[in-house]
């Protein structure tokens, strides 16, 4: 596989973008210029092939295969502290056997946490299976071969690419970003490596009308499943698989549902790129007589109606907990996924890695 050159100006270095990060004006999220690939036509991926996996899959990805095939699935995002072993194990406590899996990545406010193989390991060590968040920004592609096999060893049941935000726009500007890959080179090694691979697209990020076939291009390199980025809704995302399957990309679709419980929760939630929520999601909330009864409500609802549109086969749990109100959050989805049921039987148990 011979990868484009990337465009010079992309601080990314990006060859397959534009990445989830540009702004509603179609500004880079790094630099004050639009972005190179606005007017770029969607980069293909060279040959199908790729998508092949050189190994045999490992057992984790087999039985999240299995599970999406038999129903609709939940996933959390993790809400842990960085570098805290106890927190960590707390938050997969709250989460085990309620949800399907812990979406286990890193965020722009704690760059710097335990290595993913090593959390993947210490959250299923606490009984709960780990959908790993891996990115470009702070390993080359010798480390994030590493990190694959070591996730393979940790009994990762599937694996999340993303190229990653820029250092320059979280909590660590001093560290030199790498971006030796994007995510949909990873998502071709994470295949040929035998995991079950997911990516995520932007449906109202810039260009909009692009997104779709830059999907199409990721499953081809080797994505099984797309998280479709908050959107505002049902519809934008019932609109979205449409354009998807008329770009001729038909990957599972987990819709991510934001969770916000109080104005910490917001303001980390606010802190997304490019978030777009449905109207007077976060209003009536924060202005509700009891914004954690109006927040559980709320995600509930979404979470129901976007589970009625053709096509998604899960939602994700999405967002994060103020600083010392982690477990309390993760219990929070938890309650969010009692309530819809999906899993009433109790979580399958974790296979053998």
């Amino acid at each position: 596989m011979s990868a484009p050159d990337a465009p010079a100006s992309c601080p990314k270095q990006m060859h397959f973008g534009p990445c989830g990060g540009v702004e509603q004006g179609g500004t880079c999220e790094v630099e004050e210029f639009a972005c190179v690939f606005l007017e770029t036509p969607t980069v293909r991926w060279p040959g199908a092939e790729a998508a092949l996996p050189a190994t045999e899959p490992t057992s984790p990805a087999v039985a999240m295969r299995a599970l999406i095939a038999t129903r609709q699935i939940v996933v959390a995002d993790f809400p842990a502290r960085a570098l805290d072993a106890r927190s960590l194990a707390d938050c997969a406590g709250a989460l085990a056997g309620r949800v399907d899996a812990a979406l286990a990545g890193d965020s722009g406010r704690s760059r710097v946490q335990f290595p993913p193989a090593y959390r993947a390991h210490l959250i299923r060590e606490a009984g709960l299976a780990v959908w790993t968040g891996l990115n470009c920004r702070d390993r080359n592609r010798v480390a994030l071969e590493g990190e694959l096999a070591g996730l393979t060893g940790a009994g990762a049941s599937a694996v999340h690419c993303v190229t990653g935000d820029h250092t320059l726009t979280g909590g660590r500007p001093d560290a030199q970003p790498v971006f030796d890959l994007d995510s949909t080179e990873l998502a071709a090694l994470a295949r040929r490596a035998g995991h079950l691979v997911s990516v995520g697209e932007s449906p109202c990020t810039p260009p909009t009308d692009r997104r779709a076939a830059r999907l199409a291009e990721k499953v081809r390199a080797g994505a099984e499943v797309c998280f479709v980025n908050h959107a505002g809704g049902a519809e934008p995302v019932r609109r979205f698989i449409g354009e998807s399957h008329e770009a001729g990309a038909a990957p599972v679709f987990v819709a991510c549902v934001p969770v916000v419980l109080d104005r910490g929760s917001a303001a980390l939630l606010r802190s997304f790129t490019t978030l777009v929520l449905p109207e007077g999601f976060l209003e009536g909330i924060l202005d509700a007589a009891d914004p954690h009864r109006a927040g559980l409500d709320a995600t509930t609802r979404l979470c129901e109606e976007l589970l009625q549109v053709e096509g998604v086969a899960g939602v994700n749990l999405s967002g994060g907990a103020a600083d010392g109100a982690e477990v309390a959050f993760a219990e929070a989805m938890g309650v969010v996924a009692d309530r819809l049921g999906l899993n009433a039987g109790g979580a399958a148990s974790l296979p053998d890695s």
